[in-house]
């Protein structure tokens, strides 16, 4: 047995779909005003154009007199552009160990500096190896350095939340600090 593939529905009513008695109709070279839905009907067929709703929960309902599918594609083409514009998180890992030395600790945090003024996220984790997870005295070791991590950085960014367990790491999150843009 075949499904038929589901039609997605239309996110704005058109023409005859809309269900308001009462309508604000705007548009290019139209008289904006309030008018029954069917002399805003009229005025969108004389005008070669459609009817449709921009506002539904506006009372009563705005609608413009647009071509639909010149609409559609425009609104297609912004949703487009905003997601080109929206800013992608970049997340780089530094892990240490309960016995990083306080050298090598000064050389993680220079890279996590450099990441943090390029706009990354820094996921800095503890990895307890063997039976290291289970000696409560290792595990403060380690979660300690997240601590001393995050207290060095405190210039470049924030901690997102506190420390998380997950399986044998301990993590803390890093988001650089927003800029004045």
């Amino acid at each position: 047995m075949r499904h038929k593939p589901r039609r997605r529905e239309e996110p704005y009513r058109v023409n005859n779909r809309i269900e308001a008695k009462e309508v604000r109709v705007v548009g290019e070279g139209i008289q904006p005003g309030v008018y029954p839905l069917l002399t805003a009907l009229k005025i969108a067929e004389e005008a070669g154009r459609d009817l449709v709703e921009i506002s539904p929960k506006a009372v009563p309902p705005v609608c413009k007199v647009i071509d639909y599918s010149k609409f559609k594609y425009e609104q297609k083409k912004k949703k487009k552009d905003f997601k080109a514009k929206a800013q992608k998180v970049i997340v780089k890992e530094l892990r240490i160990t309960p016995n990083t030395g306080i050298h090598d600790l000064a050389f993680k945090t220079k890279h996590a500096i450099k990441f943090l003024s390029e706009g990354a996220n820094v996921e800095s984790y503890v990895q307890f190896k063997g039976r290291q997870i289970f000696s409560p005295v290792i595990r403060k070791e380690g979660e300690e350095k997240l601590m001393e991590l995050s207290a060095k950085l405190s210039d470049y960014g924030k901690p997102d939340g506190n420390i998380r367990r997950r399986g044998r790491r301990s993590f803390l999150t890093i988001k650089p600090h927003q800029k004045n843009r």
